[in-house]
């Protein structure tokens, strides 16, 4: 499977919105027990096209095929943010995710990567360890409890 990566434009937020549902809709039913629940914004086409003006919204594409977004914010400095990620469920585990973030950490010149997620996704706690991210503190109640992670890069070294 050829995976790239595009600039998402606002043609592509109801798309986009559209598999952000289905994508955090499925974690909420799979590690809760209950749907439909995501972030912020997770299933609003506005919301989307709002994060373009805001941060870098980029689309992952699988073979040509629309399979997942993600958004990074330039935090100051050498430190940026990945705010949001995900990938369709039809395209999960294939290893988009990894690529996805391997492709972040040589596109942008970063020292320091931040991100949360909620701690009840166990999935992407591991996801995220796996790829150097160290665990620095947990805040807030409830299912809207999220983990921070970090991961502190030299300037110019990619990820394999």
């Amino acid at each position: 499977m050829q995976v790239t990566f595009a600039n998402a434009t606002p043609a592509d937020a109801a798309a986009l919105a559209e598999i952000s549902r289905r994508t955090f809709d499925d974690d909420s039913r799979r590690f809760l027990g209950q749907e439909p629940g995501g972030p912020p914004g997770y299933d609003s086409a506005p919301w989307q096209a709002d994060m373009m003006r805001r941060g870098k919204y980029v689309k992952i594409l699988a073979d040509g095929r629309l399979a997942g977004g993600l958004i990074v914010f330039r935090m100051g400095g050498d430190h940026y943010e990945l705010g949001r990620i995900f990938i369709d469920p039809a395209f999960q585990n294939r290893g988009l995710g990894g690529q996805a973030m391997r492709w972040i950490e040589t596109a942008f010149p970063a020292r320091r990567w931040t991100l949360d997620t909620p701690t009840w996704a166990t999935r992407n706690h591991h996801f995220y360890e796996k790829l150097g991210y160290v665990r620095v503190r947990e805040e807030g109640n409830g299912p809207a409890r999220l983990v921070f992670y970090e991961k502190r890069l030299p300037i110019g070294e990619t990820q394999p």
